[in-house]
């Protein structure tokens, strides 16, 4: 596949370099191939699941008659094989009905297949300890009528006893949900290997045991027992409570996970591992175990450089988001060829280990384990904010080049299709994981909001704040919203509406010319698909360079299609840069030109300067970006237009001193030297 060689190349950039403690910066920059972490993340799911949601509506229904409190899945399992022999144990509080009949879902073979295909078949129900007089089956739809109604609002116990062949990708027209090969690659090399491993998401764990796939519905607990032979290790969630030797041979893993988790991130894999343990030590929290399962001993080697970058990435992402949520159990990693990686709630599935893929996967464990989007609609909420941790990372362990480089990645990545990050289609499972949208422009979109809030204390308090508030649940893009409004101080519905939900990217053209120390700017923004967003009002940085070798970044908002901005300066400019630093998701175009015709322009249609004015909410201070003039007087108004604060502001320090002020709403206007208004705004403290 072409994403396990774009893996392997960055392997290969990476394995050699010298071992280091976590907090050292890379000798050198990454290669492009390198910073491919989420594309890995989703061709794993696109090649396992080529197929559409599998509960009828009707069914989801039924399902929802109930809330799942627990899983126990004990199972046997080989790592040559795909056959699955056992029972799930599922704890269910019954809803404000009566329930007479239990709805789950689990495959079953298409009706007019040929005899010995891989189907799953139902031995047993009990409920309450009573069987089920019958269990229907319609496709993957179960049903088993309830000897005894459970009462409403009441614990109801129901153990489903199955076996049979999970389908494979290489037989059936659909997914992989449990897989099985008899070779990995290590280095390039192709070895004899047999290894079992299971890939869920978004609609595949009913291929492998039977569930309620609803993301709303989070498991409170689950255990998962696997039984093997030796030499075999089972890899799950959770914590290894013991292992137990059987006879034949054979052994019994029994992990268990006191965490709430979903359906999809319950996980096995079965092979003759080779077990390797390092530790993170986040501030604030207990020392986190970090439980590797490699092939053998080979591929340790030649990963470990890499798999020790693991407690560094721990340690930023705990200190950035709150403490790794599952700090009481563990995290940790399974090998398994699937062609990129699968955040498994404590236990990642991973085919290799680069910077990238390892950062981005571990992230997924506060984005879309912690807190997991409450419909595919939303994944960019899983995949854009993991895709988001590979940047982080690379700030804060990598080097600067590094980081610009993957976000200038991104914006190419994202440019090339120009639909929205909202996924209206949720059956597709090629555009829930569009790797363009959901991984790249949604990565893009939070570091928009990151330069909107323009604020790092802030911008990190909403990531904690949204970690803590949605704690081991579920939570949508308006949920978000409401997090960084707080932070704001605003409505940011505007935001959400033009890039979530919006289509296509802004382009900045400007012209500028310079008459004295005043600079007139004015900056044409037009829309790639005008008919579905036909604007984006948005702030953007431009860098002014001076004949002197100086430089100057002016912060100018972009409030509609067309505008003018004057201000002034201490040199002679001779270019404008356009998002200089790579914050705005916009299409390249070509540099401001100086236009010798704008030297009348010397107000901007409203007949005022428009007013960059951050932050705001502001405390003490509130800075300009740019003053019309070297030298005017500030006045502040407050909501009954009365004068409360007078101040004189110089270009060189454009800031206003608001520590008099009681919270609450103000304006700004300022007075030139000969009485003139040359511009206002309005701002609030906190």
């Amino acid at each position: 596949m072409r994403i396990l060689s774009i893996a392997i190349c960055v392997l290969g950039c990476l394995a050699g370099a010298p071992r280091a403690a976590q907090s050292q910066q890379l000798a050198r920059p990454l290669p492009p191939e390198a910073l491919a972490g989420g594309q890995a993340c989703a061709q794993a799911r696109v090649h396992t699941s080529q197929r559409t949601a599998t509960a009828s509506v009707a069914h989801r229904a039924k399902m929802n008659r109930y809330d799942v409190k627990y899983y126990k899945l004990d199972l046997a399992l080989e790592n040559n094989s795909l056959a699955v022999a056992g029972s799930v144990w599922m704890r269910v509080r019954v809803g404000a009905q009566a329930l007479d009949s239990l709805a789950f879902e689990l495959y079953k073979s298409p009706a007019g297949s040929s005899a010995g295909t891989a189907t799953l078949l139902i031995d047993s129900v009990v409920v309450n300890g009573r069987r089920s007089p019958g269990v229907r089956r319609a496709g993957n739809d179960a049903t088993a009528a309830l000897a005894q109604p459970a009462a409403a609002n009441s614990l109801t116990d129901a153990r489903i006893y199955y076996h049979g062949t999970a389908p494979s990708g290489n037989s059936a027209a659909i997914g992989n949900a449990l897989s099985s090969r008899s070779q990995v690659r290590i280095n390039g090399t192709t070895v004899p290997y047999s290894i079992t491993w299971s890939l869920s998401e978004p609609f595949s764990a009913h291929e492998w045991f039977p569930c309620k796939q609803v993301l709303t519905d989070k498991a409170d607990s689950s255990d998962v027992w696997v039984t093997t032979t030796l030499p075999n290790k089972v890899g799950s969630n959770g914590v290894l409570v013991r292992t137990v030797p059987l006879a034949a041979n054979k052994v019994r893993y029994e992990w268990k996970s006191r965490h709430p988790i979903d359906y999809y991130l319950i996980s096995v894999s079965v092979a003759p591992y080779t077990e390797y343990v390092n530790y993170a030590h986040p501030v604030g929290g207990p020392t986190v175990p970090i439980v590797n399962y490699v092939y053998n001993q080979s591929a340790l080697s030649y990963y470990q450089t890499e798999i020790d970058r693991t407690p560094g990435f721990i340690e930023n992402y705990s200190t950035l988001c709150g403490v790794y949520p599952f700090a009481d159990e563990k995290y940790g990693h399974s090998m398994a060829p699937l062609g990129g990686g699968m955040e498994h709630q404590t236990m990642t599935t991973q085919d290799g280990f680069s910077f990238t893929l390892t950062a981005h996967e571990l992230f997924h464990q506060w984005w879309g384990d912690n807190v997991t989007c409450a419909s595919w609609e939303d994944i960019w909420l899983n995949e854009g904010f993991a895709s988001y941790g590979e940047y982080l990372s690379l700030q804060a362990l990598a080097t600067p080049a590094d980081a610009r480089g993957w976000m200038d990645n991104a914006h190419q990545y994202a440019q090339l299709n120009s639909g929205t990050v909202y996924v209206a289609d949720t059956t597709n499972v090629n555009r829930i994981f569009d790797y363009y949208l959901s991984y790249k422009k949604g990565a893009a979109v939070i570091h928009m909001l990151r330069y909107l809030l323009n604020d790092d204390v802030k911008f990190f308090r909403a990531l904690r704040t949204y970690q803590s508030q949605f704690r081991h649940s579920t939570a949508r893009t308006a949920d978000l919203q409401r997090v960084f409004e707080t932070e704001a101080g605003r409505p940011l519905g505007y935001f959400f509406q033009q890039w979530f939900r919006g289509q296509g990217y802004p382009t900045f053209a400007g012209r500028w010319n310079q008459v004295g120390s005043t600079v007139v700017f004015r900056v044409t923004e037009s829309a790639s698909v005008p008919a579905a967003t036909p604007f984006f009002d948005t702030d953007v940085d431009y860098r002014l360079s001076f004949s002197n070798g100086s430089t100057q970044t002016v912060r100018l908002h972009q409030g509609q299609p067309v505008q003018t901005f004057q201000f002034a300066v201490s040199a002679t400019l001779t270019s404008i840069t356009v998002d200089p630093d790579q914050w705005i998701l916009d299409l390249p175009t070509a540099a401001p030109v100086r236009d010798n015709s704008l030297t009348l322009a010397v107000r901007s249609a409203t007949g005022l300067a428009a007013l960059g004015l951050y932050p705001s909410p502001c405390h003490d201070q509130l800075n300009l970006s740019l003053l019309p003039a070297p030298l005017v007087r500030g006045e502040v108004l407050d909501a009954t237009g009365r004068v409360v604060l007078r101040q004189e502001l110089a270009a060189a320090r454009p800031q206003l001193d608001t520590h008099t002020l009681a919270p609450g709403l103000y304006y700004l206007r300022l007075i030139g030297p000969t009485g003139d208004l040359l511009g206002r705004g309005q701002f609030v403290r906190e």
